[in-house]
């Protein structure tokens, strides 16, 4: 771990509690952002490549039970 990181997760340490549930909050909400945005990308490539729930539910069901 870079000393840089070191150095932030002491600062954070140090914040008193209600900074540090502020910024876990802020966090989680910039993963949520992350995690829209990728989901988005990965729908509008399986659009793109003709593959839907069907397709999906399909590939799930030969892979568990072979069929």
């Amino acid at each position: 771990m870079s000393e840089a990181v070191q150095e932030i997760l002491k600062r954070i340490h140090e914040l008193p509690e209600e900074d540090r549930l502020a910024l876990e909050e802020r966090l989680a909400e910039e993963a949520e952002i992350e995690w829209k945005r990728a989901a988005e990308e990965a729908r509008q490539l399986a659009r793109q490549k003709g593959i839907d729930q069907a397709a999906i539910d399909r590939a799930v069901d030969k892979v568990r039970y072979g069929s």
